[in-house]
């Protein structure tokens, strides 16, 4: 006998974690089950986690795979054992043979999924839902749906930013350059003239040399600053602070929030369509959000949705969620048609994002080159000054 940490909901919604004692985790799951309870999870207890991710290119291209086999009429489990053995990236194939041998053992698909540690928890849930229907194979179909959607939005986003992140790479490389090298340059050669220097001058002398001296000793204190942030990021609160500047932050706050309620709005759709109850799927998708503060938002709101009120009514109560995405939900409350009202939140909010980023991105790379510019400006007015200035006084003798 082993001991599990089984995580379950009663038949009024409430969730809560509990130790028990059982010969495996599915008969653990089947007993209660056969209870009345539904059950999230259940896992040995002591279970490490922490595993390195798969990519997620990696991820959906196993999923088609296996969705082709087992629509084909394959077994699951020779499904598995067969990807598993096609797999190029070791880590990733470990954990398919790990699943393989679990579900060879009469473990569920999900448990063996979720007992590996690195999934992501919509993936284990959907899979659930799956099981618990008898239609796999639709179930999973769905999430390779969403997935394929949510890549290609997050490739979209990513493609928009790396203009201005070269640009401002190269703003900071040129800085460094100029401060570091070609101002002590000048600064030699006004200490040999002797002359009297501008007071802009004499400052970003003072800059470069100060620069020159102690340049080695700031980048690894700069780079020691920037892996302490990241950590501190990793903690709780760090994540809550984090997460409250970048909401608060103009222009780009409201595009990441708009960003996250797309990403709650389709995962929270993918989850009812599987057949999954309101209360888990809201759980499953608050978990599945980066931004802190608006998962928390959906968390508070699971409260109110046990209490008998509608999802739009507390979602607008936490006052996080944006007017429009709550008008939208109660018309797919009122229809009946809530699953496809949150594909069209979704979808809706994600053209928002792209439109809104496109428009900053067109402000922000002209304002990068402006800042470019007159840096150089300033620099190059600073050295040259007490040139242009004995010249002048040379001409006048």
């Amino acid at each position: 006998m082993a001991e599990f940490l089984i995580k379950l909901a009663d038949e009024r919604g409430r969730v809560q974690e509990q130790v028990h004692s059982a010969a495996s985790a599915e008969e653990l799951r089947s007993r209660f089950t056969q209870a009345g309870y539904y059950i999230y999870s259940v896992k040995p207890r002591g279970l490490v986690r922490g595993k390195r991710k798969t990519k997620l290119e990696t991820f959906i291209i196993f999923n088609q795979q296996f969705l082709t086999l087992v629509r084909a009429g394959l077994p699951i489990l020779s499904s598995l054992e067969m990807l598993a053995k096609s797999q190029k990236n070791p880590n990733f194939a470990a954990q398919l043979q790990n699943v393989a041998a679990r579900v060879r053992t009469g473990e569920s698909i999900s448990s063996a999924f979720e007992a590996q540690g690195g999934f992501p928890l919509i993936y284990t849930t959907t899979l659930l839902a799956g099981e618990r229907s008898g239609n796999l194979e639709e179930v999973l179909g769905r999430f390779l749906s969403f997935q394929r959607v949510a890549l290609a939005f997050r490739k979209k986003l990513t493609a928009s930013l790396i203009y201005p992140a070269v640009l401002i790479t190269l703003v900071c490389a040129l800085f460094v350059f100029l401060i570091s090298f070609v101002v002590p340059r000048f600064a030699q050669l006004y200490d040999q003239i002797g002359s009297k220097l501008p007071s802009i001058t004499l400052w970003l002398l003072a800059v470069g040399n100060f620069a020159q001296k102690y340049v080695l000793f700031a980048l690894p204190a700069f780079a020691l600053l920037l892996f302490l942030i990241y950590r501190w990021s990793k903690t709780d609160a760090g994540s809550d602070r984090i997460d409250g500047i970048r909401i608060k932050l103009p222009l780009f706050g409201n595009i990441w929030i708009k960003y996250q309620v797309a990403l709650f709005a389709r995962t929270l759709s993918t989850l009812l369509t599987g057949g999954l109850p309101l209360v888990p799927s809201l759980e499953t998708a608050a978990r599945s959000i980066s931004s802190k503060r608006i998962s928390q938002a959906v968390f508070s709101s699971v409260g109110s949705v046990r209490e008998g009120k509608g999802l739009s009514t507390s979602l607008e109560n936490t006052k996080v969620f944006p007017p429009l995405s709550t008008e939208m939900i109660e018309v797919g409350e009122s229809t009946g048609a809530l699953p496809q009202m949150l594909n069209s939140v979704a979808e809706f909010f994600e053209e928002d994002v792209q439109t809104a980023l496109t428009a900053a991105m067109s402000m922000i790379e002209p304002a990068i080159l402006i800042v470019m510019g007159c840096m150089v400006l300033i620099i190059l007015i600073a050295l040259y000054l007490p040139l242009f200035s004995m010249a002048n006084t040379a001409n006048f003798r």
